[in-house]
């Protein structure tokens, strides 16, 4: 049974990678933005669109079973009169964060730029006429915070997508629908925002599961394509399996890398690219004016923390309000992880996974000779950890210098503190 679900997993695996870019080599600046982007360690997620006007969530079309037709009309009526790139780019930039990933397309099919692929976006199919992604890439350029494009392959709108959909308005150019037409529209929509938006870090896809698995994208083109314009950019791939060539990060989605407790990481494959863990605030991604089940400040850092531990960056979603405000518990939460960072961002920001793998108690980073030791649950005083193959030669608390008392056997290392920890995080610095 284990060979044949082995040959079977490699036969889909190769089918994968079959449409993938082929022979991908990495510029000298993709790599020096690998490097960057693990360095960062926390970005914010924003979904915003037309779905925000509902405030039931970026799938309301889909999960309410809204006609297309009826659906896009509410363009006319979408007008952020309070968006304002530079408060939002200030807030997110006093959280921590180093970098925005924010929807320039989601399954709606609604271009939340200027595209001249479609009218239906916030420029000819709004009254409010401006390019939001412009402004905020302008602002994100000038306060030195990267930005990233999140891009749906899915489209519940476009016959050429999905000729079949019910959403769908069926008319007689759907008859004439045909994939290369919607595969066309997609790359001048990548080349618009890879050309029109000065740098852009990486383009973060999604809906990849919505086709069958044996299903051609073409992404040796869709990736060829956005390495070309601008080598350095990242292609991330929300598609829950181990990355494809070409692709230069690896994407989990409400997991931490390895584990599958949302469903959506079947494959616990984690590769040597960069890692990214993207999580929602409260429960949703697009704004929900009833949701109001945010994680506690203690529940956000300590995640961030999870996930510097397993190696991997956390990005943080936030769903602006119809009127392009960010949610004051949002802003809340993105302030006190900027407050806790200006204390503790050394054992954050520039590390990587540490020797010591998540337990109960925590995680561990590391920086040079440096262990980060972050506990999170202990309920005692001591706490053992299995270093074998580093000798210990300083244990002390980082936030006040204080020395911790230790041993060392061939076992591993028995730290021994003054009280057991009742902080969000207390970190105990090893030097070797």
């Amino acid at each position: 049974m284990f060979k044949k679900s082995l040959l079977i997993a490699t036969l889909l695996l190769t089918t994968f990678t079959s449409f993938a870019q082929k022979g991908y080599t990495p510029s000298a600046g993709n790599l020096d933005y690998r490097k960057q982007f693990q360095d960062n360690k926390f970005g914010v997620f924003i979904h915003w669109g037309i779905y925000s006007m509902m405030a039931d969530g970026e799938w309301v079309m889909n999960f309410k079973k809204i006609n297309y037709g009826e659906y896009s009309k509410m363009a006319g009526g979408f007008y952020p009169s309070k968006f304002n790139a530079k408060e939002w780019v200030s807030n997110i930039k006093a959280s921590g964060a180093k970098y925005i990933c924010i929807t320039s397309r989601h399954h709606d099919g609604f271009s939340m730029f200027a595209t001249k692929q479609s009218p239906y976006n916030i420029i000819d199919a709004t009254a409010f006429k401006r390019d939001v992604l412009k402004e905020l890439a302008d602002e994100c350029h000038a306060q030195g915070i990267k930005l990233h494009f999140y891009y749906s392959l899915l489209d519940w709108g476009r016959p050429d997508y999905n000729p079949d959909e019910p959403f769908v308005v069926k008319n007689e150019e759907s008859k004439k629908a045909k994939w290369e037409t919607y595969h066309q529209f997609m790359l001048g929509q990548l080349r618009e925002l890879l050309t029109n938006y000065g740098e852009i870090g990486a383009i973060w896809f999604d809906g990849k599961w919505d086709k069958p698995k044996d299903f051609n994208w073409n992404f040796d083109e869709i990736y060829s394509l956005i390495h070309s314009l601008q080598p350095a950019c990242l292609v991330l791939n929300n598609h829950h399996l181990a990355p494809l060539e070409g692709e230069d990060a690896q994407a989990f989605e409400r997991d931490l890398p390895g584990q599958n407790t949302a469903g959506f990481s079947a494959d616990k494959t984690i590769s040597q690219l960069p890692l990214e863990t993207c999580e929602t605030m409260n429960n949703s991604w697009g704004y929900n004016i009833t949701d109001l089940k945010y994680k506690s400040e203690k529940e956000l850092i300590q995640y961030l923390i999870k996930a510097a531990g397993n190696n991997a960056n956390l990005l943080l979603n936030v769903g602006p309000r119809p009127d392009g405000t960010i949610p004051d518990i949002a802003i809340q939460r993105y302030k006190a992880m900027g407050e806790w960072l200006k204390q503790y961002g050394e054992t954050i920001y520039g590390t990587r996974g540490g020797l010591v793998s998540q337990h109960k108690w925590g995680v561990t980073t590391q920086k040079d000779n440096r262990l980060f030791v972050h506990i999170l649950d202990l309920q005692d005083k001591a706490l053992f950890l299995p270093l074998t193959d580093k000798k210990i030669k300083s244990a002390k608390v980082f936030i006040d210098k204080r020395p911790v008392r230790f041993s060392q056997s061939k076992d591993g290392v028995l730290l021994m503190l003054d009280k057991t920890p009742d902080e969000t995080d207390y970190v105990v610095e090893l030097g070797f």
